[in-house]
């Protein structure tokens, strides 16, 4: 079914699933959002706020395989492995190894430039007229070195950037200075990326959000969905804590979680927990004009309302073990070296869950095996970016409008 009226159940409500339950609310449907904890309880809550339109090249480049080793053993390293999750993870890392190829990567821009290349404008659409819309800043997106063999260092990525469209203006520690007089002193060479932007409060933000879907007639439940009823190729309803829940669509989109119930739906693209960290310091001394990633230790330093929040590393662990302490520690000690002078009232530490896929693109699209679901998940480093995006794709899907993009490298039953 199609059109006004249609009743759809949007499972999962990070970024991806507000931003999908508004669009599909706006084009006229009967929407139910339901999460098992709440509005961003989860990764939409902890990430950097970037709106990083340029991360479009994925962790996984030609090279990635040697230098990888030498990186788990250096604790001054962003790449940290529980090494007892090491049996489980090697299937996928097989996978997601074999992709660090010019091949893939070409073909992994090419996807997320798709996605990614208008986020702020996206972003602005999907807040219009909400509570929201306070959050969404649209700008600049610095990126910090040493100097500028650092930068040199980095052509590869840079120079698919470009391929891409992207652009960007190479910056001297005297530019960076006058952009922001922040950051004088503190690196020796940036670049800075417009078109850009930063949410000011990604939990927040994604709350307003939800507040605003129910404040129209959505309805917003709490419970876990542990299955579906299937009649004639179709899904009839969701088996969910709160009861049997029918509809006419269906939406997972539970990041990292949506693995199994993924696999019922007939879909076999690999999904991984990629465990990000931040660091935030409360009441700083320092408030940025533009965040920056400081590429050296691949972290995003960002001022939100009342702090400056540090985010970044990736470690492999799996869903079931506790934070680490090694990335907290490597985070407070790279922000000491950065800001020396950084004075703060108290700090507040978060690890979550990246959903990442092996070839490092997102799954959206209908499902193999039940034409009326839809899913939208696997976004890693870049949900909050993509997110409203995605949800405006699903919500065309669901109700029968034309999308006007290939949508073909994210298909869930594509080999990834």
């Amino acid at each position: 079914m199609t059109g006004n009226n249609t009743r759809v159940l949007v499972i999962g409500a990070g970024i991806v699933g507000v931003s999908t339950a508004v669009w599909l609310q706006r084009a006229g449907c009967d929407v139910t959002l339901i999460d098992r904890s709440g509005p961003a309880s989860g990764t939409s809550h902890g990430n950097g706020g970037i709106l990083a339109a340029c991360a479009v090249v994925p962790v996984t480049v030609p090279g990635l395989l040697s230098k990888a080793p030498g990186m788990l053993f250096d604790r001054d390293q962003p790449l940290f492995l529980k090494w007892r999750y090491l049996p489980r993870l090697l299937p996928f890392l097989r996978r997601y190894l074999a992709n660090a190829t010019d091949a893939q990567v070409e073909r992994t821009s090419l996807a997320l430039t798709e996605l990614l290349g208008d986020c702020a404008d996206q972003h602005v659409a999907l807040a219009r007229n909400t509570p929201a819309a306070a959050y969404v800043r649209p700008g600049s997106y610095l990126f910090g070195y040493p100097d500028k063999p650092a930068f040199d260092a980095e052509r590869y990525v840079w120079s698919i950037r470009r391929k891409r469209g992207y652009r960007f203006r190479e910056m001297t520690a005297d530019d960076l200075a006058a952009h922001d007089p922040a950051l004088a002193g503190r690196f020796g060479y940036g670049v800075e990326c417009p078109d850009h932007g930063l949410i000011t409060d990604p939990g927040a933000y994604v709350i307003a959000l939800a507040d605003h879907f129910v404040a129209q007639g959505g309805r917003l439940l709490t419970g876990d969905v542990t299955g579906f009823d299937r009649q004639d190729g179709t899904v009839t309803a969701a088996r969910t804590s709160a009861g049997q829940i029918a509809a006419d669509s269906f939406v997972l989109a539970t990041g990292v979680w949506s693995g199994p119930l993924a696999r019922g739906l007939g879909i076999t693209v690999p999904l991984e927990s990629e465990r990000g960290y931040h660091v935030e310091f409360v009441n700083p001394s320092i408030t940025l004009t533009s965040p920056i990633m400081v590429a050296a230790g691949k972290f995003v330093v960002s001022s939100m309302q009342g702090r400056l929040r540090c985010a970044g590393v990736v470690e492999f662990g799996g869903l079931d073990a506790g934070p680490s302490r090694a990335p907290f520690e490597l985070l407070k000690r790279q922000v000491a070296t950065l800001f020396p002078d950084l004075t703060y009232d108290d700090t507040v530490e978060w690890m979550g869950h990246r959903p990442a896929t092996a070839d490092s693109i997102p799954t959206i699209g209908q499902a193999p095996a039940a034409r009326n679901v839809f899913v939208g998940y696997g976004h890693h480093h870049i949900g909050l970016s993509g997110g409203p995006k995605t949800g405006r794709w699903l919500a065309q899907m669901i109700t029968g409008r034309p999308v006007n993009t290939d949508l073909s490298a994210f298909s869930p039953d594509r080999r990834a």
